[in-house]
Protein backbone atom coordinates (compact mmCIF):
# COMPACT_ATOMS: atom_id res chain seq x y z
CA UNK A 1 0.00 0.00 0.00
CA UNK A 2 2.84 2.58 0.37
CA UNK A 3 2.03 3.68 -3.20
CA UNK A 4 -1.05 5.03 -1.58
CA UNK A 5 0.39 6.32 1.61
CA UNK A 6 0.35 9.91 0.04
CA UNK A 7 -2.96 9.79 -0.08
CA UNK A 8 -3.81 9.91 3.83
CA UNK A 9 -2.81 8.27 7.15
CA UNK A 10 -3.61 4.56 6.99
CA UNK A 11 -5.18 5.53 10.43
CA UNK A 12 -7.88 7.86 8.97
CA UNK A 13 -8.40 6.23 6.20
CA UNK A 14 -8.99 3.25 7.90
CA UNK A 15 -11.59 4.81 10.04
CA UNK A 16 -12.86 6.29 6.83
CA UNK A 17 -13.17 2.61 5.49
CA UNK A 18 -15.00 1.59 8.35
CA UNK A 19 -17.41 4.26 8.10
CA UNK A 20 -18.38 2.93 4.78
CA UNK A 21 -18.50 -0.72 6.02
CA UNK A 22 -21.22 1.04 8.43
CA UNK A 23 -23.31 2.40 5.85
CA UNK A 24 -23.42 -1.35 3.91
CA UNK A 25 -24.15 -2.79 6.77
CA UNK A 26 -21.38 -4.74 7.31
CA UNK A 27 -19.82 -5.62 10.31
CA UNK A 28 -15.95 -4.94 10.78
CA UNK A 29 -14.57 -6.82 13.89
CA UNK A 30 -10.56 -6.89 14.93
CA UNK A 31 -9.82 -10.76 16.27
CA UNK A 32 -6.85 -12.67 16.71
CA UNK A 33 -6.44 -14.84 13.57
CA UNK A 34 -5.14 -18.02 13.32
CA UNK A 35 -1.68 -17.91 11.32
CA UNK A 36 -1.71 -18.57 7.57
CA UNK A 37 -5.15 -17.50 7.54
CA UNK A 38 -6.91 -16.50 4.40
CA UNK A 39 -3.30 -17.61 2.09
CA UNK A 40 -1.29 -15.35 4.33
CA UNK A 41 -3.66 -12.46 4.15
CA UNK A 42 -4.87 -10.21 7.03
CA UNK A 43 -8.86 -11.23 6.86
CA UNK A 44 -11.37 -10.99 4.54
CA UNK A 45 -14.97 -11.07 3.84
CA UNK A 46 -17.40 -13.65 4.82
CA UNK A 47 -21.04 -14.22 5.32
CA UNK A 48 -22.23 -14.96 8.66
CA UNK A 49 -25.61 -16.14 9.44
CA UNK A 50 -26.83 -14.26 6.28
CA UNK A 51 -24.85 -10.99 7.20
CA UNK A 52 -21.56 -9.70 5.84
CA UNK A 53 -19.18 -9.10 7.83
CA UNK A 54 -15.06 -8.20 7.38
CA UNK A 55 -12.77 -10.14 9.94
CA UNK A 56 -9.62 -8.63 10.34
CA UNK A 57 -6.79 -9.78 12.66
CA UNK A 58 -6.21 -7.31 15.14
CA UNK A 59 -2.16 -7.60 14.96
CA UNK A 60 -2.34 -6.33 11.50
CA UNK A 61 -0.81 -3.06 10.81
CA UNK A 62 -2.72 -0.33 9.98
CA UNK A 63 -1.79 -0.28 6.24
CA UNK A 64 -2.43 -4.16 6.55
CA UNK A 65 -6.05 -3.34 7.87
CA UNK A 66 -6.77 -0.93 5.17
CA UNK A 67 -5.83 -3.42 2.07
CA UNK A 68 -7.95 -6.40 3.93
CA UNK A 69 -11.09 -3.23 4.64
CA UNK A 70 -10.59 -2.03 0.88
CA UNK A 71 -10.11 -5.01 -0.93
CA UNK A 72 -13.69 -6.32 0.68
CA UNK A 73 -15.49 -3.17 0.45
CA UNK A 74 -14.42 -3.51 -3.26
CA UNK A 75 -16.91 -6.61 -3.76
CA UNK A 76 -19.62 -3.96 -3.21
CA UNK A 77 -21.69 -1.14 -5.57
CA UNK A 78 -20.57 1.81 -3.37
CA UNK A 79 -22.04 4.28 -6.04
CA UNK A 80 -24.85 5.91 -3.74
CA UNK A 81 -22.43 5.73 -0.95
CA UNK A 82 -21.07 9.32 -0.12
CA UNK A 83 -17.21 8.66 -0.16
CA UNK A 84 -14.27 11.50 -0.21
CA UNK A 85 -12.47 10.74 -3.64
CA UNK A 86 -9.38 9.37 -2.18
CA UNK A 87 -11.49 6.99 -0.62
CA UNK A 88 -13.42 5.83 -3.59
CA UNK A 89 -9.59 5.45 -5.67
CA UNK A 90 -8.39 3.31 -2.83
CA UNK A 91 -11.19 0.89 -2.84
CA UNK A 92 -10.65 1.16 -6.50
CA UNK A 93 -7.27 -0.47 -6.59
CA UNK A 94 -8.97 -3.60 -4.69
CA UNK A 95 -11.07 -4.37 -7.27
CA UNK A 96 -11.22 -8.17 -7.92
CA UNK A 97 -10.49 -6.68 -11.62
CA UNK A 98 -7.86 -4.84 -10.62
CA UNK A 99 -5.80 -6.99 -8.61
CA UNK A 100 -3.29 -8.87 -10.37
CA UNK A 101 -2.24 -11.25 -7.28
CA UNK A 102 -4.35 -14.62 -7.41
CA UNK A 103 -2.87 -14.77 -3.80
CA UNK A 104 -4.52 -11.55 -2.77
CA UNK A 105 -7.68 -12.35 -4.74
CA UNK A 106 -7.84 -16.33 -3.45
CA UNK A 107 -10.15 -15.68 -0.17
CA UNK A 108 -12.44 -13.78 -2.14
CA UNK A 109 -12.90 -16.19 -5.19
CA UNK A 110 -15.62 -18.35 -3.71
CA UNK A 111 -17.81 -15.35 -3.13
CA UNK A 112 -20.74 -14.83 -4.57
CA UNK A 113 -20.57 -11.13 -6.13
CA UNK A 114 -22.44 -8.72 -3.56
CA UNK A 115 -23.61 -6.40 -6.76
CA UNK A 116 -25.03 -8.84 -8.70
CA UNK A 117 -29.50 -9.23 -8.65
CA UNK A 118 -30.56 -9.75 -5.32
CA UNK A 119 -28.02 -8.26 -2.86
CA UNK A 120 -29.45 -4.40 -3.41
CA UNK A 121 -30.30 -4.21 0.38
CA UNK A 122 -26.90 -3.91 0.90
CA UNK A 123 -26.59 -0.22 -0.78
CA UNK A 124 -27.70 2.45 1.23
CA UNK A 125 -30.92 4.15 -0.09
CA UNK A 126 -32.14 7.70 0.53
CA UNK A 127 -34.87 8.05 3.19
Amino acid sequence: MSNLAFLMKPEVLLELLETAAEQLHIRVSYEALQSGFAAGGHGGLCKVKGEFRVIVDKRATAEERVVTLATALARFDLDELELADKVREVIRTYEPSSISSPRRAAPLRDLTRPTEPGFAKHRKTAA
